[in-house]
């Protein structure tokens, strides 16, 4: 696809509702589910993975509930929305 055509996919998921939205997110999901024994981590993941264990093993790592957690991520990711200034 170039680039007109990723903006007109663009606008209309926008157009898409709560629902719809979710509902292609999992058929998309499902969709890269089925080829999983083809697809291959990055070998960063490996060591995130290694790096998590680690923290987790020394204390410290910190964890904190879902909630606060969704919370944070919400506020830390709330520029990410806004359209750029020029």
């Amino acid at each position: 696809m170039g680039y007109r055509e990723d903006m007109v996919a663009l606008q209309e998921i926008k157009k898409m509702t709560r629902e719809e939205k979710l509902q292609t997110m999992e058929f998309l999901w499902e969709e890269l589910s089925r080829d999983e024994d083809t697809l291959e981590s990055p070998a960063w993941h490996e060591e995130a993975l290694r790096e998590a264990e680690a923290d987790i093993k020394s204390g410290k790592a910190k964890f904190i509930e879902w909630n606060e957690a969704k919370e944070l991520i919400r506020r830390k990711t709330a520029n990410l929305h806004e359209p750029a200034h020029s």
